[in-house]
């Protein structure tokens, strides 16, 4: 299995979460990250669970893919926006901090849990502070640079 430097965990369901998830990529590709961004690299089958008949078969292809995926990845990179963050990308998260990867929260929407803050079962799955625009993003992958394993 191939290593990445950075999973990238977002929702993936309409076209903006795509189109954002497309720009985070390129953007840590660009500061000399590799990434693992599961709708570009998940393959076919991910056009495959739009078919209830392969639903089974594909779906558990799908999931052992990105596990393998994320335990092949130094860090993960959650996109936390929206009402509530995706619960896939929750679980994937809850797996990255089992596994000890380094985590990343990455939240441009000022939409909280409650009383202005995240559910502290994420929060504290974090490595560092949850990052809110792509100016910190950026200075946080200067700090990082040294502790991703390439």
């Amino acid at each position: 299995m191939k290593s990445y430097d950075f999973y990238i965990s977002a929702p993936l369901f309409n076209e903006m979460e795509l189109k954002f998830n497309r720009e985070l990529a390129a953007f840590l590709e660009k500061h000399g990250f590799t990434t693992y961004l599961p709708q570009r690299d998940g393959g076919e089958d991910e056009m495959l669970l739009k078919d209830p008949d392969l639903w089974p078969e594909t779906s558990k292809r799908v999931f052992n893919r990105d596990v393998d995926a994320l335990k092949s990845s130094s860090a993960l990179i959650m996109v936390m926006d929206g009402r509530v963050p995706d619960e896939g990308a929750c679980v994937e998260l809850g797996m990255a901090y089992a596994f000890g990867k380094i985590c990343i929260g990455f939240q441009t929407d000022n939409r909280r849990f409650a009383s202005g803050q995240n559910n502290l079962m994420l929060d504290y799955c974090m490595s560092y502070d949850i990052v809110h625009d792509w100016n910190g993003l950026e200075v946080l992958l200067g700090k990082l640079k040294e502790k991703i394993n390439r």
